[in-house]
């Protein structure tokens, strides 16, 4: 018996060997499952057993058969396989701790570790593991090790915006190309990476070509992805109509990575913002697929979802809305746009109270976002009409304070209200900044910076603006000690002092250039006759001799106007008199009658509402010679012969006397105020 059953076992490793060579693992699973039931626990047998099901994409199941028989299948036996199947479960740290724990680390076991760094974001890690298999490896398999390599600098650069390194790849391949492109998109450089997917999409057209069995069909699948990425650049250069119809054309492709589906329908949904909002709820579908949280990195993920809150503010749904951003914020409370987002919903709510104070408290919590909350808080005021209290806030921003993009803001706000003190009260803080920092710098020194020149011409030009000279004074001269050579600035400077102290005035005047420095070689005529001049010299032209005297003779008399001539009717006839009365009104010629009255007096309605003048006799229609049925019959239509005399309802004239209606009339309109 022992002898047969080893016989029997022979002959099924015989067939699961033959199975596994010819990749019919269902077979060769079934022959495993027989010498399981001869020796359950057979080592080898289990091993089999778990990369058959491995390979019939049964994870689940082989993860459990590895857990069953931990004290038969040990780490370092089945570590590998372990690891394998908790990734593709995207279980992925518990695949991180299986490879961590195994006490060899092999050349599957590195390819897979570094697999799952690349999932986990620890793109450094992941770098040096990649690095390190390229170094001690040679084998078939260089190509796909130098793709994912790309793919990780890629990822950095988009991610976590590193400046990505020359890694000295030769981009003979369209993955390449595209990983390539992708570095470049992080970096910003969206011309030469558009070059890169064209080149990638070359690559790809021609290597897929040559395959006989690939289909136009597949070959567009597997570009889907270029073309998305070609997509996304359109749409960061502005060129969103060719960006949404390549996105639509790729939807339309169904392509089977809901990654790339998802990714598609939110930069859609960011064109459409508050337009089209329709649109953006089917293509928010396509986000919420079954998967798509394994195939998007966080940012892409959290994005995505931000997308959706707004979308839920846009379309007016209040409870959508703030429960999506809440979640946001419970899932990164130091993140701000939730908050804004929370902010913007309670202002279209008109709670502009309650968002002020939200953001107030978020400040409070996080001061390293004080100056994107504060800005937000003073564009709620001034939608408030609290200019005031706007300027206030943007005042409080102290590393803000000195921009020249915030003096002007403050400026041009203060002007609006009229408080021209607190306007140059920002100016000459700013110019102190700038005054202490260039110290700092310089050591003691005084040059003046662009920006802090520039501050200060604007202050000069400000307060001369609204009559502030005494205060201007010292700007400008401060503006021409720096560049003495300065025309505007001076004249500027003596403008000033001319109403301030006049003698001052004069004496800076000598530093005017004189005339004859400052005289131009100017062609007058070509000026005046030039696009721009507001005055044209019209040439004179040649005068005859008779036309020469009538303009000395008539030099004071003022030239007449030419009478244009009068629009005639379309139906006027040259040869027909017109009508000498036609300027009166009709009533005052003498060819006018009046009204001609009783035209349609027999057409009115006389005597009581129903009343005819013929006989009852003849509107019997009971005692007509051929009266119709009362009802036609079923199928059959009630004619009415052409030729038929009897008078409809409507049509017949009514009967009364005419002289007691025409009485009766009368003394409606005396004294009666009733009517109809």
């Amino acid at each position: 018996a022992a002898a047969g059953g080893a016989g029997a076992a022979a002959a099924l490793w015989s067939e699961v060997n033959r199975c596994g060579q010819n990749g019919d693992f269902a077979r060769a699973l079934k022959s495993v499952n027989k010498i399981l039931q001869i020796s359950k626990d057979d080592v080898t047998a289990l091993q089999c057993k778990v990369v058959c099901l491995i390979q019939n994409g049964n994870f689940k199941e082989a993860l459990s058969v590895i857990n069953t028989h931990t004290k038969v299948l040990t780490s370092d036996v089945i570590a590998f396989e372990k690891a394998y199947c908790e990734y593709r479960l995207n279980r992925i740290e518990n695949a991180l701790k299986t490879i961590q724990s195994a006490s060899q680390q092999t050349d599957k076991l590195k390819e897979l570790y570094g697999q799952v760094l690349y999932r986990l974001e620890r793109y450094d890690d992941c770098l040096a593991a990649y690095r390190d298999l390229i170094r001690n490896s040679q084998d078939e398999y260089e190509e796909e090790r130098k793709t994912n390599l790309s793919a990780v600098v890629a990822a950095q650069s988009t991610w976590e915006k590193v400046m990505p390194e020359d890694l000295g790849l030769r981009e003979a391949t369209y993955e390449l190309c595209y990983n390539s492109a992708c570095a470049l998109i992080g970096q910003g450089k969206l011309n030469e990476a558009m070059k890169k997917l064209q080149k990638a999409e070359e690559l790809c057209r021609q290597s897929l070509s040559e395959d006989s069995d690939v289909t136009e069909e597949d070959i567009e699948a597997e570009l889907a992805i270029i073309h998305g990425q070609m997509a996304y650049i359109m749409q960061l250069q502005g060129r969103t109509e060719d960006a949404l119809q390549l996105y639509n054309q790729i939807i339309k492709l169904k392509p089977t990575d809901v990654g790339l589906l998802a990714v598609i329908a939110n930069n859609i949904i960011t064109i459409n913002k508050d337009q089209n909002v329709f649109d953006s709820k089917k293509k928010v579908k396509l986000t919420n697929a079954e998967g798509v949280e394994h195939k998007l990195s966080k940012k892409q993920l959290q994005a995505i979802e931000f997308n959706k809150a707004l979308l839920a503010m846009y379309t007016n749904q209040a409870d959508q809305c703030r429960k999506l951003s809440a979640s946001l914020q419970s899932q990164s409370p130091e993140h701000l746009l939730p908050v804004l987002i929370q902010a913007a919903q309670l202002c279209r709510e008109k709670q502009h109270a309650k968002a002020v104070g939200l953001l107030q408290d978020f400040a409070d919590q996080h001061p390293a976002n004080t100056a994107e909350i504060k800005l937000t808080m003073a564009q709620l005021k001034i939608a408030q009409g609290s200019v005031t209290k706007a300027c206030m806030i943007l005042r409080s921003i102290e590393e803000l304070q000195h921009k020249p993009g915030m003096v002007s803001a403050l400026v041009t706000m203060y002007s609006h209200e009229e408080d021209i003190d607190s306007a140059i009260e920002v100016f000459t803080q700013a110019i102190q900044w700038y005054q202490q920092f260039q110290a700092s710098q310089t050591r003691g020194a005084n040059p003046k910076s662009p920006v802090h020149l520039s501050l200060i011409r604007e202050a000069a030009n400000f307060k001369l603006k609204h009559g502030r000279k005494k205060e201007a004074i010292s700007d400008l001269e401060e503006l021409w000690k720096q560049n003495p050579k300065d025309v505007h600035t001076l004249a500027q400077l003596i403008s000033a002092y001319s109403l301030v102290d006049p003698e001052k005035a004069k004496v800076l005047s000598k530093h005017l250039p004189s005339s004859d420095t400052m005289s131009l070689k100017v062609d007058v005529d070509a000026l005046e006759n030039s696009h721009g001049a507001t005055y044209v010299r019209k040439k004179a032209g040649k005068l005859t001799g008779d036309n020469q005297q009538k303009e000395q003779g008539q030099g004071d008399v003022k030239k007449k106007k030419k009478k244009k001539k009068g629009k005639l009717p379309k139906n006027y006839d040259p040869k027909v008199t017109p009508d000498p009365e036609r300027w009166l009104p009709m009533r005052e010629r003498s060819y006018y009658r009046g009204r001609k009255k009783g035209k349609k007096k027999d057409q009115v309605g006389k005597g009581t509402q129903g009343s005819t003048t013929t006989g009852s006799s003849e509107l019997d229609a009971s005692k007509t010679a051929s009266s119709p049925p009362t009802s036609p019959r079923p199928g059959s239509a009630a004619t009415v012969s052409a030729t038929s005399n009897v008078i409809p309802p409507r049509h017949q004239k009514p009967a009364g006397a005419p002289a007691t209606k025409k009485k009766q009339q009368q003394k409606k309109k005396k004294g009666a105020k009733g009517g109809w």
